[in-house]
C-alpha cells in the first residue's frame, strides 16, 4: 500500500458513532445536553467551592481540578463530534488529528491522577486525623495537583512526538468518533512496536498504579473503620466516600473493561460505546454524583439558591 508521512499526511476521516443515518438527529441533540450538561454541572461545582469557605479543604480543592479536567476531557471529543455530525464534514487535518490525540492521554491521564489524590485525602482524614491538617497542607495539595499536570503532559507528549514520526497508509480513515491513538496506529505503515510499548508503561503508570493506590487507600480505611469503637468520629470524612467510590468505579470500571479485557470480547463497536461512558457519560455524571451524595455540597448549593432568593426578594418592586 502506498505510504504517507506526516509531511504530506493533509486530514484523516472520522467515521463517528455507529448509529443508523435516521438516528443522527436524535443523537445529535442527546449529546448537546449530555455536553451542556457536563460543562455547566461542572462549572457549578468550581463555583460552589470557590464561594463557599467551608469548601475550602483539600478535597474540594481536589474536586474542583477534576471538575475543571472533565470539563476539559469532554470538549477535546464532543464538539469536533457534533460538528461532523452536524455539518456531515468528517474530516480532521492531520494537525488537528494530532493535537487531540494529545490532549485527550492528557485529560484522561490527568483525571487518574486527581481521582488518587482524592483518595489518599480520604485515607489520611480517616486513618490519622489528628495529623490531618499537617499532612494534607496547603503545599502539599498544590504539590500533588502540580505534579499530576507535569507527569501528564511528559506523557502524552511522549505519546505524541511518537506518533508524529509514523508513515500512514492510503487508508485514513479512523473508526471512532475521535482520534484515538490505538485506532491511529492501526491506520499506519511504520512499525509501531515503540508506540505499543510506550502505551503499556503509560498505562501501567497512570492507570494501574493509581489504581492499586486507591484500593489500599480503601483497604486501610476499611480497617480503620471496623477497628473504630465509634464511627461519629470519622462520619463527616467518609460523606464524601461514598460519591469518590462512585466515581472512581465509573472511571476505572470503564477504562478496565475497554482496555484489559480479552480482545476478542471488544469488537470496533463495543470500544466506540465504552470511549462514550468515559468521555461523556462519565464527566456529565460527577456533578450529580458529588451533589446528590455529598451534604457539604447540598448545603452549599442551598445556601447560593437562600442567597439569590433573597436577593431577588429585596428588589421587587412594590404596588
Amino acid at each position: 500500500m502506498r505510504r504517507e508521512n506526516q509531511s504530506s499526511m493533509s486530514k484523516f476521516i472520522i467515521l463517528g458513532l455507529p448509529f443508523w443515518p435516521e438516528q443522527q438527529s436524535m443523537f445529535l441533540t442527546l449529546f448537546l445536553g449530555m455536553y451542556l450538561t457536563t460543562v455547566l454541572g461542572n462549572l457549578l461545582i468550581i463555583l460552589l467551592i470557590r464561594l463557599d469557605s467551608h469548601l475550602h479543604t483539600p478535597m474540594y480543592f481536589f474536586l474542583s481540578h477534576l471538575a475543571f479536567t472533565d470539563i476539559s476531557f469532554s470538549s477535546v471529543t464532543v464538539p469536533k463530534m457534533l460538528m461532523n455530525k452536524h455539518t456531515k464534514y468528517k474530516s480532521i487535518p492531520y494537525a488537528g488529528s494530532i493535537t487531540q490525540t494529545y490532549f485527550f492521554i492528557f485529560f484522561a491521564a490527568l483525571d487518574s491522577f486527581l481521582i488518587t489524590s482524592m483518595a489518599y485525602d480520604r485515607y489520611v482524614a480517616i486513618c490519622h486525623p489528628l495529623h490531618y491538617t499537617t499532612i494534607m497542607s496547603q503545599s502539599v495539595c498544590v504539590m500533588l495537583v502540580a505534579g499530576s499536570w507535569l507527569i501528564t503532559c511528559a506523557c502524552a507528549l511522549l505519546h505524541t512526538l511518537l506518533l508524529a514520526q509514523l508513515s500512514f497508509c492510503a487508508d485514513h480513515t479512523v473508526p471512532h468518533f475521535f482520534c484515538d491513538l490505538d485506532a491511529l496506529l492501526k491506520l499506519s505503515c511504520s512499525d509501531t512496536s515503540l508506540n505499543q510499548l510506550l502505551i503499556f508503561i503509560v498505562g501501567i503508570a497512570t492507570i494501574v498504579l493509581p489504581f492499586l493506590g486507591i484500593l489500599v487507600s480503601y483497604g486501610h480505611i476499611g480497617a480503620t473503620i471496623v477497628r473504630a469503637p465509634s464511627t461519629q468520629g470519622i462520619g463527616k470524612a467518609l460523606s464524601t466516600c461514598g460519591s469518590h467510590l462512585s466515581v472512581v468505579t465509573l472511571y476505572y470500571g470503564t477504562i478496565i473493561g475497554l482496555y484489559f479485557l480479552p480482545s476478542s470480547n471488544n469488537t470496533n463497536d463495543n470500544n466506540i460505546i465504552a470511549s462514550l461512558m468515559y468521555t461523556v457519560v462519565t464527566p456529565m455524571l460527577n456533578p450529580f454524583i458529588y451533589s446528590l451524595r455529598n451534604k457539604d455540597m447540598k448545603g452549599a448549593l442551598k445556601k447560593l439558591l437562600s442567597k439569590k432568593t433573597y436577593s431577588s426578594k429585596q428588589y421587587l418592586p412594590f404596588f
